[in-house]
């Protein structure tokens, strides 16, 4: 008798349990139920339609230091399946992936369909079968064993093994149909993200990066460096995206409202700063300011940084006074702007939050509450920072949810 395995999410974590589970039980009957009519939706636009398939970061434990939630749990998870067998699988299949400057990995087509066909390709193999626009609303355990699952169309289905891998909500009620289950269910919010500065003088510096800064929330201990990018709505870059990654709680707490405070040298100590521009003043009166300057930053910032002191800087290094120069040493390092709101990263949509990781074995993403339905991706409270990190933790929990299945 086939063993019926349904997996409820058509996204990469749900492709990849299936893809996992089929392989492993020949004798398996694997369904992937899709809410909508998009599949591989996430996969599609990632990486602005390059899909970042996973980081290039081959050790376990600093691999699971990019996940603000989920650390300790992956850093198991990942033993199983590392990024290097996110690597293998895809180059089994042809699909050869690249390396990027900043560790990103993509495939060499840069074109996310690649992705997208091999994993249908898999399915198709395989005898996946594939029903879009079929929800799942309501799961209820058979007294045999298995369940018996509501579909949003009011039809019923029954299923020896469930997969639930249908990608974060952005509301608590979402997650009501597992909560209903005995689940904990932590608050989702959103976790990668850019922030909102209304600043039409910053704003028209757009499209200028720094790389590395400084990225520092105010009032708290968060800090990251990395490239800083001024966006036509504020700041983003990666250091900016891991501060909204790790902040996510605190910065929800806040209501979006809070002081970001930017080092444009980095590590640079303002000591050493303002000794390094003291000097060239003393040393070249005559000169000006914005031909013979000490440090490497694009022409506009520091135009604009020199007008928020108060300093022309077609003025002379003789000119200007001690007071002139101790101001701009602290624009520079202590630039400090008010962030009211924020913008979804591109169109990948991220959320901490979810189901509560006490509630998985995590050798076989199988519930602790309720057997024979396993779990995988963001509707975990795991999240990563931008980078590939993310689809990671759904190539990883998706292999163990469809093995765990599988049995």
């Amino acid at each position: 008798m086939k063993r019926k395995v349904v997996v409820a999410g058509g996204g990469a974590a749900g492709f990849f349990a299936a893809i996992t589970c089929a392989q492993a039980n020949k004798d398996a009957e694997v369904i992937i139920l899709e809410k909508t009519n998009k599949l591989l939706s996430k996969v599609a636009v990632s990486g602005g339609g390059r899909c970042n398939v996973t980081h290039a970061c081959f050790d376990l434990k600093q691999l699971s230091l990019s996940y603000p939630r989920g650390e300790k749990q992956l850093k198991s998870a990942f033993s199983r399946f590392m990024t290097t067998d996110t690597v293998k699988w895809f180059e089994e299949r042809g699909v050869k992936l690249k390396t990027e400057e900043d560790g990103r990995m993509f495939p060499t087509t840069d074109n996310s369909e690649t992705i997208i066909k091999c994993l249908l390709k898999e399915a198709k193999k395989l005898k996946i079968e594939i029903k879009e626009q079929t929800e799942v609303k309501q799961i209820t355990p058979r007294f045999q064993g298995g369940f018996e699952l509501k579909l949003g169309s009011g039809e019923k289905m029954e299923c020896d093994k469930l997969i639930v891998a249908c990608g974060g909500s952005p509301k608590i009620e979402g997650l009501n149909w597992i909560k209903e289950l005995g689940h904990e269910i932590i608050e989702p919010v959103p976790s990668l993200f850019t922030f909102n500065i209304q600043d039409e003088e910053l704003a028209n510096l757009q499209g200028i990066s720094v790389n590395p800064a400084k990225a520092k929330i105010l009032d708290t201990k968060m800090e990251f460096s990395g490239p800083v990018l001024i966006t036509h709505w504020g700041l983003s870059g990666p250091a900016i995206l891991k501060l909204s990654s790790y902040g996510a709680r605190i910065l929800a707490e806040k209501d979006y409202d809070f002081q970001v405070q930017i080092n444009w040298m980095n590590e640079k100590k303002e000591e050493v700063a303002r000794l390094e521009l003291m000097n060239l003043k003393a040393a070249n009166p005559s000169k000006q300011i914005n031909v013979l300057f000490p440090f490497i930053l694009p022409k506009r910032l520091l135009h604009y940084l020199f007008e928020k002191t108060g300093i022309n800087d077609k003025m002379k290094w003789g000119e200007i006074s001690k007071e002139d120069v101790n101001r701009f040493v602290n624009n520079l390092l202590y630039d400090t702007y008010h962030v009211k709101g924020k913008t979804p990263f591109k169109e990948e949509f991220v959320t901490c939050g979810g189901i509560g990781l006490d509630d998985i074995d995590f050798k076989t993403m199988q519930s602790k509450r309720c057997k024979d339905i396993h779990f995988a991706g963001e509707i975990l409270d795991i999240d990563g920072i931008t980078g590939g990190f993310n689809f990671q933790a759904a190539w990883t929990t998706g292999y163990l949810a469809g093995l765990g299945a599988a049995k």
